[in-house]
């Protein structure tokens, strides 16, 4: 969640605003948790599982809620994972660079971790389908309580919601964003006041809060217990929001609101929800609306729905900041990502996705036609995701952080147990519908494998027909060619070859430019590089130089704007006598040892369609040369 938040990053580590940033918070990072209300226990009791709706079964059912939500949100993710910050920044490709460094004394628990950190990214795209979805699907349903014969209008009421959410993306939500935080309060305090409504009408339920009632459950029902947690799972969806917006806010604003907020008026909704099922256990087609007094409804569905809008931005946004951190770490094509803000670097906008998304939402809202329905395939990313980010979280405390093992393993089969449990209750809904966000997750997997071994093959396929440097400088002493004025940079992958532009420009024009500079752009495993720590030059004489500029993940790659800090008395890298030569490579899938035949024909076509390194790293196009070649993999 990375753009819809951006807004308020700067002012997200400032002490000085303590309310002002739990407010953002809210607004930000609980809208997928928040609205979850709406549908969890409407799919338990009316999903085709089987709990009655009975006392003992209502309370079994909220006291695992409850403790749920006390495990895996208030206890994993604030008390451990939010710990787990890469130099602020959070979200699973952030704990997949930190977890590949924590283990980069082990090379095979690094590939991994690494692919333990690819599914999760890919199951999260998943996930970023669903969540509008099922969300706006369960917000407009609650037309049909209050006008009768508008069922059939729901569909299409939703897919005009989406598909103008989709629209306006490339616009920014610096605007949209304010009202993020205001609304979002507004309506935990609404679920709280419904949930009190409830309470006071049915006390009862507050025994809920006792484990024994989820203890009870499994015993009566041992059949039902793990499956049911299918359901349950859906009132954690859009917990790994709390760490993927880490960087934002930091992680005191996100617990503060959390406990003072978030977590009672969610636990007041539930009980609340329990106590109208106690009274009348024919609420159970939708309890959520069925608590409100008949008076609210209508305003009630229009909070809904500005609720899980607001919820679905951030997972939209969240995607987009995971495509750029991907694209940095060298997983994913280069897109060209639109900036939609002057002023704040995290409001991003990546086209191919965001059409991508909504075409994925439109055919899900089409497919399954109701929230109930789409709930039966929800679950499967979120508890997918929930998993490898425990993994990846163990390796991080006992390798990076050196916890004792007799303190930290304990507490991680914990985590690891009840990850396990979730993810195993989902399995089963993959035949039920679930397959979609696994299909997708399957599909992305192999997309960022195959592209990051692609790129690795094409590097020493270029290398076997490389030249070294320090043989081509002597060659270059010895015969020269005519030197014209002017700096030339060319793009390498290697510091050490002759980059295959510099050749073919010798070849073709027999000329070398007075400065030539041979230039790689590295990525660190950290979010951010320090200006000081930017670049690194070495002379090699003849007017040769090697730089080689380093990148966080979360960096813009300006490289123009990056030389410029390279005070060098013999380099003059102003805009008009710099000239950039780039190599474009078209790639042919051959028998030779490498990848799968067909992997290699998909990379080719990914290289072929992916965005070139003039709009990636803001180079001046009247400035550009771009020289091609052709390599066999």
């Amino acid at each position: 969640m990375g753009q819809a938040s951006s807004q308020v990053a700067d002012a997200g580590h400032s002490p000085a605003k303590p309310l002002s940033m739990l407010v953002a918070a809210v607004g930000v990072v609980y809208g997928d948790i928040g609205t979850s209300p709406l549908y969890t226990l409407k799919e338990v009791f009316s999903g085709g599982y089987g709990v009655p709706v009975n006392h003992d079964g209502v309370l079994g059912i909220l006291a695992l809620i409850f403790w749920s939500l006390i495990w895996v949100v208030s206890i994993k993710y604030m008390l451990f994972v939010l710990r787990a910050d890469n130099q602020g920044e959070g979200g699973i490709m952030a704990l997949t660079a930190l977890a590949r460094r924590a283990a980069a004394d082990h090379p095979r628990l690094r590939t991994l971790l690494v692919v333990c950190g690819l599914i999760g990214a890919a199951l999260f795209y998943g996930d970023s389908m669903i969540t509008p979805a099922i969300s706006v699907l369960s917000a407009i349903e609650g037309l049909g309580l209050a006008f009768d014969g508008i069922d059939h209008w729901v569909v299409p009421l939703s897919l005009v919601v989406l598909v103008a959410l989709f629209l306006i993306q490339s616009h920014g939500t610096a605007r949209i964003g304010i009202l993020f935080g205001p609304v979002m309060v507004t309506w935990f305090l609404v679920l709280g006041a419904l949930g009190v409504w409830g309470i006071v009408h049915q006390p009862e339920v507050l025994k809920a809060m006792n484990p024994v009632w989820a203890v009870r459950f499994f015993m009566v029902h041992p059949g039902m217990g793990v499956a049911i947690l299918g359901a349950v799972v859906l009132a954690l969806t859009g917990a790994e929001a709390l760490y993927a917006d880490m960087g934002h806010f930091g992680r005191k604003p996100i617990a503060r609101a959390w406990f003072i907020l978030v977590l009672p008026a969610l636990v007041l909704n539930y009980f609340g929800q329990g106590a109208m099922l106690l009274a009348d256990p024919e609420a159970a087609r939708n309890p959520f609306y069925l608590l409100a007094p008949s008076w609210a409804l209508i305003p009630l569905v229009a909070l809904s729905t500005l609720a899980t809008v607001i919820a679905s931005q951030a997972v939209i946004s969240g995607a987009f900041s995971l495509t750029r951190q991907a694209i940095q770490l060298g997983y994913i094509p280069r897109m060209h990502i639109q900036h939609t803000s002057s002023d704040e670097q995290g409001q991003i906008y990546i086209g191919a996705v965001n059409w991508a998304l909504m075409v994925g939402v439109i055919l899900l809202v089409l497919g399954f036609e109701s929230s109930g329905a789409l709930a039966s395939a929800y679950g499967v990313a979120v508890t997918g995701t929930m998993l490898m980010t425990t993994i990846l979280v163990s390796a991080v405390m006992l390798l990076l952080w050196k916890w004792p093992p007799i303190l930290a393993v304990p507490v991680l089969l914990g985590f690891l147990l009840v990850d396990g449990l979730f993810f195993a209750a989902n399995v089963p809904k993959i035949i039920q519908g679930g397959a979609f966000p696994v299909l997708a997750g399957i599909v992305l997997f192999v997309l960022m494998t195959t592209w990051k071994r692609g790129k690795q093959l094409l590097v020493d396929r270029l290398d076997e027909s490389g030249l070294p440097l320090p043989i081509f400088i002597s060659s270059i002493r010895v015969q020269p060619p005519h030197r014209v004025q002017g700096t030339a940079v060319f793009l390498t992958a290697r510091p050490d070859a002759v980059p295959h532009a510099l050749l073919h420009n010798l070849l073709h024009n027999q000329v070398l430019h007075e400065q030539v500079v041979l230039l790689t752009v590295v990525y660190e495993d950290i979010p951010r590089v320090p200006a000081s720590r930017r670049f690194e030059v070495v002379a090699h004489g003849e007017g040769f130089f090697r730089v080689i500029l380093h990148f966080g993940f979360t960096d813009e790659p300006d490289v123009p704007q990056a030389l410029k800090l390279c005070h060098l008395q013999d380099l003059d890298f102003s805009p008009m006598r710099t000239t950039y030569f780039l190599s474009r490579e078209t790639v042919i899938a051959s028998k030779l040892e490498g990848m799968a035949r067909w992997r290699e024909a998909l990379f080719a076509f990914m290289l072929k369609n992916a965005n070139g390194n003039l709009r990636f790293f803001n180079l001046p196009v009247n400035r550009v040369i771009e020289l091609g070649t052709q390599v066999e993999m």
